[in-house]
């Protein structure tokens, strides 16, 4: 082989050196800068991605930051609405049990007047009743004719005890 013939060393080390220098700068003028605009450009894109999806980010941070506050403010509202119409239907309830209640003591208060003028009646007709009575048993039984005046007072002073 005569790579390995000592006698053409020199000349192989020559066309070595020339090859590593030209290998050399067209690497330094050609593929490097080649290479590292590519990833300049990669690098920057990759930037430009970074950042839109840092400012994607934050805009869904401040959708949904708004969304959870109009979310809030709905519940808010909602309860309060809530709490409203159950304030409204408890004073209409109120409204229509006191009504109920004025009306049925009206009722119980008629009743009750209607029942002491009953009652005084019937007690009115009960003494007339008892006199007469009273009157009828004497005279059957006894034969005698009495005073209307004096049985009246008679029963009256025994109704009273």
């Amino acid at each position: 082989m005569p790579q390995f013939d000592p006698s053409s060393f020199p000349s192989q080390f020559f066309w070595l050196a020339i090859t590593i220098v030209a290998l050399y700068f067209v690497m330094t003028r050609m593929a490097i800068p080649r290479l590292a605009s590519v990833l300049e450009q990669r690098e920057k894109m990759i930037d430009d991605d970074l950042e839109q999806a840092e400012k994607l980010k934050a805009e869904t941070e401040a959708a949904i930051a708004a969304y959870e506050a109009a979310l809030a403010e709905a519940r808010t509202k909602a309860h309060d609405e809530i709490k409203a119409v159950t304030e409204a239907a408890a004073k209409e309830a109120e409204a229509k049990n006191a009504e109920v209640s004025e009306r049925v003591a009206k009722q119980i208060k008629d009743g009750e007047d209607r029942i002491a003028k009953s009652r005084d009646e019937a007690l009115s007709h009960v003494r007339e009743i008892a006199a007469t009575a009273a009157t009828d048993m004497v005279a059957k039984l006894a034969g005698l004719s009495l005073d209307d005046a004096k049985v009246g007072d008679a029963v009256a002073s025994a109704m009273k005890d």
